[in-house]
Order: C-alpha cells, then sequence, then structure tokens
C-alpha cells in the first residue's frame, strides 16, 4: 500500500509492529473528537485500506503531543505517522471536506513560504468566525493585547534570501499547488 510506503520511509518502527495494546489511544487526549482510535487506525493502515484511512479525521485531530509515541511498547512513533498522513493527504487532496486542519495547513505553509517564518495574521484571519461573534471578540481582545506589547506585527517580515528557502523547501517537499 502507498501509505504504509510512506510509514517506512520514516523513523522509528513500522505500523505493522502494532499489537494493538491500545496504549496509543488510552493516553490519546483528543481520542473522543477523533472518528477512529490511533489503534484503530493503525489496524486500517496494516489492512490497507486507503480509502478509509484518508476519510478518517483521526490524524487531523491528532494534538500532536507525543503521549502514543512516548508510551508505545513496540516503539512505533504514531505521532510522526498522524503527520505523514496529513502530509500524503495534502499532497494529493485526499481529506474529508469541511475540516479545518487541511486549509489552516495550506495557509501556514504559504506564509512560510512568502516570509520564511511564521505570520499568524496572515492565515488566522480565515478561521476568525470558526467561534461565531463571541470567538471573533476573544480574538481581537487578544490581538489588541500583543499589539499593545509589541507581540504582534502589523507588518510581516522576511528572512533574509527567503528565495534561497523556497527553493531548499521545494528539494524536501513538493510544493504543487501551495505556493
Amino acid at each position: 500500500m502507498e501509505v504504509m510506503n510512506l510509514l517506512y520511509a520514516g523513523d522509528g518502527k513500522p505500523p505493522n509492529l502494532c499489537v494493538h495494546c491500545s496504549v496509543c489511544s488510552a493516553t490519546c487526549p483528543a481520542v473522543e473528537f477523533m472518528d477512529h482510535s490511533p489503534r484503530m487506525l493503525l489496524a486500517m493502515i496494516n489492512a490497507g485500506m486507503k480509502d478509509e484511512v484518508l476519510a478518517s479525521n483521526t490524524f487531523w485531530t491528532c494534538a500532536s503531543c507525543f503521549a502514543c509515541s512516548e508510551r508505545c511498547p513496540q516503539g512505533i512513533h504514531v505521532a510522526q505517522i498522524m503527520y505523514a498522513l496529513k502530509r500524503y493527504s495534502l499532497w494529493h487532496n485526499r481529506y474529508p471536506e469541511g475540516l479545518v486542519g487541511p486549509d489552516f495547513s495550506r495557509r501556514f505553509v504559504k506564509t512560510i513560504l512568502a516570509n520564511g517564518k511564521s505570520y499568524e495574521p496572515g492565515y488566522a484571519p480565515a478561521f476568525i468566525w470558526e467561534g461565531g461573534l463571541p470567538g471573533l471578540l476573544y480574538e481581537m481582545l487578544g490581538a489588541v493585547k500583543l499589539l499593545r506589547r509589541g507581540r504582534l506585527q502589523l507588518i510581516p517580515k522576511k528572512i533574509k534570501r527567503v528565495d534561497n528557502f523556497r527553493q531548499m523547501i521545494g528539494r524536501i517537499i513538493p510544493l504543487e499547488g501551495i505556493s
């Protein structure tokens, strides 16, 4: 399976060593928001269920806390698998509709490519209405506090030689449809 080959390219133990002990699922703080637990997602990967894996929200819901990877008795880097699945689904435009994660990730990468570093005001406004009017007011108050303290810039600063940076990133990850 193509997804399995992607996972073998990373460090750590391959997902087919999973003994389904459920430690990853038991330690996951976001499991209640996932349509499949991390253990179930590993089982689906091992069963070659590519379409079902890519239709899952599990890897987009991952909190990136690495508790699963730290506690896995088999040494499987479950969090890295979640990251690999995010990258794969973005590269192939295969993810469930309505998720914030894919759009946020694309905007984040575009901002990094444009400036060489993160600039939250460049991509955050697209998601400011996710919390409705109360969420908008909360975010605006936070932004005002950051502005007063000099912690939020209105205009992004670029790193030196940002074009060289983009070329380097382009050698590492496919940028088609992102840049």
